[in-house]
């Protein structure tokens, strides 16, 4: 039996989601839940697959723990602690965003 590992969101990460989704909802509501939902989904792999994402090219995040995922044009930093996922941050791919995490 695999170990699952529950996700926790910091409070940021969950502001980002949040403002992603208000802004894509603005043009196009049904593209905002669709895009929701696969967040959610993607994420929720972590309960059981917690290292599926990479390991950031950015040497600090790199030793720093981070790890990332791609959804759509976004990308969510995430660090796998002993018994849990912690989502840091979900950021448009484009954005810069080192000085950030």
């Amino acid at each position: 039996m695999n170990k699952k590992y529950r996700i926790e969101y910091l409070p940021i990460a969950q502001k980002d989601v949040t403002e992603i989704i208000e802004y894509i909802q603005k043009d196009n509501p049904s593209a905002a839940l669709a895009f929701l939902d696969e967040i959610d989904e993607t994420i929720s792999k972590l309960e059981e697959f917690p290292f599926m994402g990479q390991v950031p090219k950015d040497r600090r995040l790199e030793y720093l723990g981070y790890r990332t995922l791609i959804v759509g044009s976004c990308l969510v930093f995430y660090v796998v602690k002993e018994n849990y996922t912690e989502i840091r941050r979900v950021l448009h791919g484009k954005r810069k965003y080192s000085f950030l995490l």
